[in-house]
């Protein structure tokens, strides 16, 4: 009778462990379909931007992060609680039923192209000659149900079709073109350094509706893919390269072409200030907003940053204002920072602000 009682004590205590931990786990571990986005870093520039010429700089510039973590339901009570948090749902991030891992990539993929578009923005704008250098054909998603689905996957360089070299996206379409659903296309693609090469049976895709005169279907591999490119000055004294690590998106795009202007240029425009900031940029120059700039107003204030680049708002045709200026303004009064927040829509703004700038004195 007591041994009974003893086996039925440990079971309610193995119960209740198994439950506890269970609870452990949903509470702190099981994420739920949103992402928790807070202010991330401030990152000196300078080390990230490399060029021949030797430049001393008394200031910095600085990109600025969001850090986005899966929630989780601590995470998501906490957020109510902590300042500066905000909750958005995956699916509102996802394109077209992508995966985190194809989010990330793509990611990946735009940092890249934004960097390439800073490098542009200043040889434009210091007339510097350069061409442009195609560098292969990344694949962003690979869509579910299709034979591809098991062999490819986000991240990967197609090299060749059929033996042919591939280095445009055009390139991709013509090994194709002309097959019939099922057919086998030898792909040799690159992961992780390494290339490899399987068959692969062509499958029937939506149509694409830009397509002129509009088609009922298309055959092919049921990828989405991204054309990689580089900048290559004509002069190699003048050459510039990027390495950003595992910072993503498109944002930094303003300050990387800040940092080249000041490399590729007598003095410093820094002035001895440390000046953060965010925004796309297009090769001509342009600022272009973006995402989560409140957040970025926060990391920037707590590296001490001293001004700040905002892109404009954005006013677009049908009427609908895209804030960033004024959101970071918003931001900033909240904090009470000395920081100032200065709208930009070109990076000629930024030069002549900066230009106006009295040096720091002391610096």
């Amino acid at each position: 009778m007591g041994e009974a009682r003893h086996i039925k004590r440990a079971s309610r205590v193995v119960f209740s462990v198994f439950i506890a931990i269970a609870l452990l786990y949903v509470v702190y571990f099981m994420p739920l379909p949103l992402y928790i986005f807070k202010p991330g870093t401030a990152e000196d520039i300078h080390p990230m931007v490399h060029v021949k010429q030797a430049a001393e700089e008394k200031g910095k510039f600085m990109l600025t992060t969001v850090q986005v973590a899966d929630a989780t339901v601590f995470g998501y009570l906490m957020s109510y609680v902590r300042p500066y948090e905000e909750l958005r749902l995956k699916r509102d991030l996802l394109r077209n039923n992508e995966t985190e891992a194809e989010y990330s990539q793509r990611q990946e993929v735009v940092m890249l192209t934004s960097q390439a578009d800073a490098i542009q923005a200043a040889y434009n704008w210091l007339k510097i000659p350069y061409h442009i250098s195609k560098d292969g054909v990344v694949i962003q998603q690979v869509y579910p149900d299709v034979p591809a689905h098991d062999v490819l996957q986000a991240g990967d360089t197609i090299v060749k079709i059929d033996d042919k070299p591939i280095q445009t996206m055009d390139e991709v379409r013509g090994g194709v073109t002309g097959k019939k659903v099922g057919d086998n296309v030898s792909i040799s693609y690159k992961r992780k350094g390494v290339i490899q090469t399987k068959d692969i049976a062509l499958a029937a895709l939506p149509a694409d509706p830009s397509a002129q005169p509009a088609e009922a279907s298309r055959v092919g591999l049921g990828v989405v893919l991204s054309e990689l490119h580089s900048v290559k000055a004509d002069s190699e004294e003048q050459q510039v390269t990027i390495q950003a690590g595992d910072i993503g998106g498109p944002s930094a795009g303003l300050m990387f072409s800040l940092e080249i202007y000041n490399r590729l240029t007598a003095g410093d425009i820094t002035k001895g200030y440390k000046v953060a900031g965010t925004g796309e940029i297009d090769p001509d120059g342009h600022v272009g907003v973006i995402g989560g700039i409140q957040h970025k107003i926060v990391a920037a204030d707590r590296a001490g940053a001293e001004i700040f680049f905002s892109p404009k708002d954005y006013k677009a045709p049908n009427g609908q204002t895209i804030p960033n200026y004024s959101d970071a303004k918003k931001r900033a009064d909240e904090l009470g920072t000395k920081m100032t927040v200065v709208p930009v829509a070109t990076m000629g703004e930024a030069l002549d602000y900066l230009a106006k700038l009295p040096a720091k004195t002391g610096s």
